[in-house]
């Protein structure tokens, strides 16, 4: 089983967002008492970091693909859209590259919430596995064993 939650957090003074990552599982943590606007551009610089570290992959029409995949190496970003209130977020996924478009004045609670539920959706798809010490972590694998 994969899993990728979102939650706010108390986080080191100049720290608006961190992660880390376990057997089947990452967290991403925003510091509390932020609005959207606020910290994407750090979620962001997280990502980046998270997809270059992490062993995580997509496969998109049977090809793996990577961070280092030469030609669409794999990419994470947030960006503000003016979308609809009431579906502040809205995820679209392609071969190498996930934009995750969010209302602006969206708060930080509907934030969280809509993209936890949206990401369980994103995984449920089959295409992203984890490469965990030397193990292959699917959606399929044992929830039992991951974090």
């Amino acid at each position: 089983m994969l899993r990728v939650v979102y939650k706010t957090a108390d986080l080191a003074p100049g720290i608006l967002s961190d992660w880390r990552e376990d057997r089947g599982f990452v967290e991403i943590r925003i510091a509390r008492g932020l609005e959207p606007v606020d910290f994407i551009p750090s979620l962001n610089e997280t990502l980046l970091d998270f997809v270059n570290t992490a062993q995580w992959f997509q496969i998109w029409e049977g090809e793996v693909v990577s961070a280092a995949s030469p030609l669409s190496p794999l990419r994470v970003t947030f960006e503000l859209s003016p979308l609809k209130l009431e579906a502040p977020v809205e995820i679209r996924e392609h071969k190498g590259y996930v934009a995750l478009l969010v209302h602006p004045l969206t708060s930080t609670g509907m934030f969280i919430g809509t993209l936890n539920r949206s990401i369980v959706e994103l995984l449920a798809g089959g295409q992203w596995f984890q490469l965990w010490h030397g193990e292959i972590v699917t959606m399929d694998s044992p929830e039992a064993n991951a974090a």
